[in-house]
């Protein structure tokens, strides 16, 4: 066991059991069962959590307006006298309206409830309140109305609201928990237990980096001050928010530096022989040069695999620029050791296709490869278990299929994943587990934004792949609506008449639907009958069985397919060079990541290569923003980080990654400069103590604990 994670793992909780902040949020004033329960929707379960359950947006209401001076419509604040209170029930839908009267020195107005009887016993004629609400003007007699406003009732003597007068809080809430009983929550337990919110970071950072308390800092989020500005907490800018975000963001960082430093300390790895024969054979029967990009990336992972701890490596580029053939002299490297390599791709079609090139480099070097899929079966797949099993497989290519018990390794090194951002960080840990600290080089075509290489793959090493092969160029991409169609089929026919090939992609918003599989059908018939009779059309969908999938995909390789419509199944993974034309119906459903893996599927082999955008209907502000950003550059990462400002960092990666941290507060795409100062601020502190003795640290490491503590197992296998 290493002693930094023994360390990290065993500290002890600064938070005691008799801490206020332990204790579930049923026993909260104002709270009980059924509120806890609704509080539980929201992630809600002890006090702590509530303290962090920060507005996400606020209304400013301190302008208080005379009722002589509303305007026509929009939302206002006003102050009077309750002159008369009066409930009633219409006859038809048995709508209860309470409705009151109020007055002030320079006029009078009305405000309605709907459905809320029990208004009737809050509100006394003689009282005064202040209503907080969108006003209008009744279009006959020009009486000011309020439709549900807010509403606050001024005791005499009392000069503090919540609700109204003031910057407001508005959170998140969930059926049956209203804005204002979460207001009147949190301001009575602020009220009484303030003083139980415990700085957790170190005194010279609060100062080095001029921050606020937590304390001061959490109040004030919940609760702005007469002199905030409601503008510079609405984008998140405010001093408070900054010293929740650095705190947040720094914490998540010790997080990933404890276990970059684990691993580092902690797990011994193989040390490999890295100048092999089989890496100058690889390279030398290549028909073409590597890029300098490949080189330096190629020489930063041999400086990994020569040192005796575990390689975790992240190779990210974009689609085309050699990849694969980087991975081949690293699995190359382990085979020349002597150990085996797993290869793990998201799907069957990428995994045969990784497959195809693996073997193709291998097979000439007398090194034996295989694939594990769908299509091995009974006696067949029960024979390549026992190769493997024996060590007779050097190199494993499959999908998920390879993290069964029953697939045994005698030797493995080294484990690649292509796509990792499609699989969990369990899934990789099983494959992992299946070798004695074998070395991982995780790939992705989806390059990552600057922020998620911060957070999501903090921990890893990362080589980036900035140049594409020579020979390529980049692909002419047109955005086009569906009436100039007959124009994009006219150049089809002409690259097809030059011996080239077309995609034509056709979205389904499931698969499973045979709507949507039937409209794909009709296309393919369509195209085939009307358009293109004199060529030959094929039709490739994630319905069909693995063996019809790889029979056309093969015909299509041969060039006995000129036309393939297909579904997004040929996203990753799709290699046909002598493709040059990528037509996408309704682009405008599409997602950026998709169509630029998408268009990355042609213009792989020198060939001129377009890319048709077809928009059909009216589109989205946002549906015109991807497509205007696909148009203008084929760079990945600008178009990994438009995407990310567009869907958000929760969305960016789907539901399928469980590596997204949690945030409370922090955006790690508008906060950016916030987390490169968090991350520098995390690293270089456990450089300087990798075993967490200052006290400063130890404050912060029992933080992290209550925070990430189911993460703790994974933090182990990474």
């Amino acid at each position: 066991m290493n002693r930094v994670l023994d360390h990290f793992l065993i500290t002890k909780d600064r938070t005691s059991s008799d801490s206020i902040l332990s204790h579930s949020v049923r026993y909260v004033k104002g709270v009980g069962v059924r509120i806890a329960g609704l509080m539980a929707k929201l992630d809600i379960h002890r006090v702590e959590d509530l303290f962090f359950f920060f507005p996400y947006r606020y209304e400013d209401r301190r302008n208080l307006l005379h009722i002589a001076e509303l305007p026509e419509e929009g939302f206002v604040t006003v102050q009077g006298m309750v002159k008369n209170v009066d409930l009633t029930t219409t006859p038809r839908k048995r709508f209860r309206i309470l409705q009151i009267l109020i007055e002030d020195r320079s006029g009078w107005m009305t405000a309605k409830w709907f459905n809320q009887a029990y208004l009737k016993k809050v509100f006394q004629t003689g009282q005064k309140v202040i209503l907080s609400g969108k006003v209008k003007r009744d279009t006959f007699n020009h009486a000011v109305e309020m439709e549900n406003p807010e509403y606050e009732i001024l005791q005499e003597g009392e000069e503090e609201t919540i609700h109204t007068n003031r910057i407001v809080p508005i959170y998140h809430t969930t059926a049956g928990l209203t804005q204002r009983r979460i207001r009147t929550i949190l301001y009575d337990l602020l009220a009484s237990h303030a003083d139980e919110i415990e700085e957790s970071l170190p005194e010279e950072i609060v100062t080095a980096y001029h921050l606020p308390k937590q304390r001061e800092s959490v109040l004030n989020l919940h609760f702005p001050g007469p002199e905030d500005s409601v503008e510079s907490l609405n984008a998140g800018r405010s001093r408070y928010h900054k010293r929740m975000i650095f705190e947040e963001f720094l914490l998540f960082e010790m997080l990933l530096a404890i276990h970059r430093q684990g691993r580092i300390q902690g797990v011994r790895g193989i040390s490999f022989q890295v100048n092999t024969n089989a890496e100058k054979d690889l390279i030398r029967s290549l028909s073409f040069p590597l890029t300098a990009a490949q080189k330096r990336v190629i020489l930063e992972i041999k400086r990994d695999m020569g040192r005796p701890i575990q390689m975790s490596r992240l190779l990210q580029g974009d689609v085309g620029c050699g990849k694969t053939v980087v991975a081949a002299v690293t699995a190359g490297i382990a085979m020349e050791n002597g150990y085996q390599v797993a290869v793990m791709a998201p799907t069957e079609i990428l995994a045969e296709q990784l497959y195809f090139h693996f073997h193709g480099f291998f097979d000439r070097l007398g090194k034996k490869t295989a694939l594990l899929s769908r299509l091995v079966k009974g006696r067949e797949k029960e024979a390549l278990r026992e190769a493997i099993r024996q060590g007779k497989i050097d190199v494993v290519v499959g999908t998920q299929a390879l993290i069964q018990k029953e697939v045994v390794f005698r030797k493995l090194g080294l484990v690649i994943i292509d796509e990792q951002h499609r699989f969990g960080v369990i899934q990789r840990s099983a494959l992992m587990q299946k070798g004695e600290a074998p070395d991982l080089l995780v790939m992705t075509a989806t390059p990552i934004p600057r922020s998620l290489s911060l957070t999501v793959y903090g921990d890893l090493d990362c080589s980036v792949i900035d140049e594409m092969p020579s020979g390529r160029f980049p692909v002419k991409t047109e955005i086009v609506r569906g009436r100039e169609r007959q124009r994009v089929y006219r150049h089809i026919d002409r690259e097809i008449r030059e011996g080239r090939q077309a995609f034509i992609i056709y979205p389904l918003v499931e698969e499973t639907e045979k709507s949507d599989l039937a409209a794909a059908k009709e296309m393919s018939e369509h195209l085939a009958r009307e358009i293109f009779p004199h060529r030959i059309v094929g039709l490739l969908h994630g319905r069909m069985r693995p063996e019809e999938k790889e029979k056309i995909m093969e015909a299509f390789k041969r060039k006995e397919v000129q036309i393939l419509v297909a579904t997004t199944v040929v996203e990753v993974g799709i290699d046909v060079p002598n493709a040059t034309i990528m037509v996408i119906e309704h682009a405008e459903r599409f997602g950026l990541a998709q169509l630029h893996q998408l268009r990355g599927r042609v213009g792989r082999a020198g060939y001129a290569s377009f890319c048709y955008l077809v928009a059909q209907g009216r589109m989205t502000e946002e549906a015109s923003r991807r497509l205007s950003i696909m148009a203008k550059t084929s760079n990945g990462f600008e178009i990994a980080e438009e995407d990310l400002s567009i869907r958000g960092p929760g969305e960016f990666f789907g539901k399928r990654q469980s590596g997204m941290p949690d945030m409370r507060i922090g955006n790690i795409v508008r906060d950016i400069r916030i987390l490169e100062a968090a991350r520098q601020e995390a690293f270089s502190r456990i450089q300087r103590d990798p075993l967490l003795h200052e006290p400063g640290n130890q404050r912060m490491i029992s933080e992290i604990r209550r925070r990430y503590a189911e993460k703790t197992e994974l933090i182990r296998v990474g």
